[in-house]
This record gives C-alpha cells, structure tokens and sequence, in this order.
C-alpha cells in the first residue's frame, strides 16, 4: 500500500516552522485581547490542529466553539451562499470573536459567513489564518492574524485534507497533480 507521504510532491512548511508560527500569533493575539475572554471559532475539520495549538498558545480566557460550513452553488463551484451544517452553541452578541481557519482561498465561503456573524452583534469580530492564498481571492476577505501567505499551490497536511486524507501529516506539503487530476 502506497503511504500518503508518497503523494507530497515537497514540504512547504515543516512541522518547527509551523509550531514557531502559532506561537508569534499567540503573542500578537495577547497583546490585543489581554485580560479580555474572546469566543474562538473553529471551523470545522481542516482548522482543528491549528486552533488547538493557537488556544493552546494565548494567555487570555478562549471559550472554544466550533462551525461546519459549506459553500454552494452550481455543480462544484461555489455560489457564495453558505450553508451551515453545525452552528454555533454560543451566543456571541457582545462579545470578541476571532475564526480560526485554516485557509483563506477565494474569499467566498468567509465573506457570506461574516455577513452571517456580524448580523449576531458581536462586540468584535476577526479572522485567523494559517494560510492565505491571495492569488486566489475573489471576494474583499483579508485576515486580522495571518500565519503563513503561500502560492496558489494544493496544499494538505496539519489539518488540511485532499478527500478526507493527509489531515494527520505533520507538516503542510504540496500534493502532486496526478493526485488530484485524474
């Protein structure tokens, strides 16, 4: 049996580049919320080990809550529209919210959900993320925290899968095209 590993065409981002990451957004992130309690928001399943490790890492009280969301639209593009399969548990109205997510691409399916967010009048309302992928926007979405930008490349690993595989990977890697292109 072929091991996933076998499909990475190259590591971009080890393992001790992402955990140094994490960290300097933990500290950024402290010294915004100090002493303040914000909800984080995971959305569900590629943010769950960078949110882990980021809630892990900041000194101010997190309350965790978690989203599954998924953009719709024509066959497998996406019209913008969102729909959400878990929402939240927590009443945000008035309080700090920050979404942990692990890559902002297009812009699509965030832009919608913070429209979404903000008509439930949190006190303040940000965007975390690992990855950016500027290349690829096509709606006005930018993160307040960003950990890493990346070219406009198929990446899996740490959290972020191809169809449902690579998430346990260590590191974020560029997976081959014949993977994916068939």
């Amino acid at each position: 049996m072929k091991r996933l590993e076998d499909n990475v065409e190259r590591v971009l981002l080890a393992k001790e580049e992402i955990a140094q990451k994490v960290n300097e957004m933990a500290a950024e992130m402290d010294k915004i919320y100090q002493g303040e309690e914000v909800v984080f928001v995971c959305i569900l399943k590629g943010s769950v080990a960078f949110f882990g490790d980021l809630a892990r890492a900041v000194s101010f009280p997190v309350v965790y809550d978690f989203m599954c969301v998924s953009s719709y639209g024509s066959g497998t593009v996406s019209g913008g529209s969102v729909r959400i399969n878990k929402d939240l548990s927590t009443d945000i109205a008035g309080k700090h919210v920050v979404v942990i997510e692990d890559i902002l691409d297009t812009g699509n399916t965030l832009h919608a959900l913070f429209r979404q967010l903000q008509a439930r009048n949190p006190k303040s309302l940000r965007l975390c993320c690992l990855l950016d992928k500027p290349e690829r926007r096509t709606k006005p979405v930018s993160a307040d925290f960003v950990g890493f930008t990346i070219p406009d490349e198929f990446v899996v690993g740490y959290g972020l899968d191809y169809d449902e595989k690579y998430r346990q990977l260590p590191y974020i890697g560029i997976l081959k095209r014949c993977v994916y292109e068939k």
